[in-house]
């Protein structure tokens, strides 16, 4: 392997992002995955879905705004891949081109299993705004932190108000887990399955171990 290639394994960008419901642990796999990389002198960048710009945190603002909460599905799930084609184009790409890898709180698995599942709009619609919106660009490793639906509820009960998902009844949420759990059997190489119920050192682990064959992996930069 020439010195350009081994440069190019070296600088290999990644895409990995994080799923799971409210009260999965996000924030702490998110923390963790930022110690991780910095470990390895890997430079991240780390943002959230909706949000990462400036127009994407206003729409943020707007789905989680209770005085929306008779938004219709469809307008919820435009909303949000409005939101995504800038983030990719103002940050997720950019930092891809240059070689950073991206690490990203939530993604379209979690329109899938949100808006596809939650609010009932299915797979096919779904499936097409994310065609037309990111072409073939798909995550590198999704981690996908399962935690009981009552566990996740009891968990952001301490949190203070709850914003509108948060609101949402038990049903939606088992709606969501289910379309969560059907994506990680139907890609198991993309999608890990994390069990986020027990020791924070024992899902760090878990962590590690789905993440370590991209580490060793030397593919070319995209």
């Amino acid at each position: 392997m020439g010195h350009r290639a081994v440069a190019n394994a070296i600088r290999a960008a990644r895409f990995i992002t994080v799923e799971g419901l409210e009260g999965a642990g996000k924030t702490s796999c998110l923390d963790y995955l930022v110690e991780l990389l910095r470990n390895r002198a890997i430079e991240a960048v780390l943002t959230r879905e909706p949000g990462g710009t400036s127009l994407g945190e206003a729409v943020r603002a707007l789905l989680l705004d209770h005085r929306f909460r008779g938004m219709a599905g469809d307008a919820e799930a435009l909303l949000i891949f409005a939101a995504r084609a800038q983030h990719l184009a103002e940050v997720i790409r950019p930092a891809l081109a240059a070689g950073q890898w991206v690490v990203c709180d939530r993604f379209t698995d979690a329109t899938y299993a949100y808006q596809g599942g939650g609010r009932a709009l299915g797979a096919t619609r779904v499936g097409m705004l994310e065609h037309w919106v990111q072409g073939d660009l798909r995550p590198d490793r999704t981690l996908y932190l399962d935690v009981p639906v009552t566990v996740g509820l009891e968990r952001i009960a301490s949190r203070g108000i709850p914003d509108r998902f948060e609101s949402e009844r038990r049903a939606f949420f088992e709606r969501v887990r289910r379309v969560y759990l059907e994506r990680c059997r139907a890609e198991p190489q993309r999608m890990r399955w994390i069990d986020a119920g027990g020791s924070r050192e024992t899902v760090h682990t878990q962590i590690a171990a789905a993440l370590a064959d991209l580490f060793n992996d030397g593919v070319e930069a995209r």
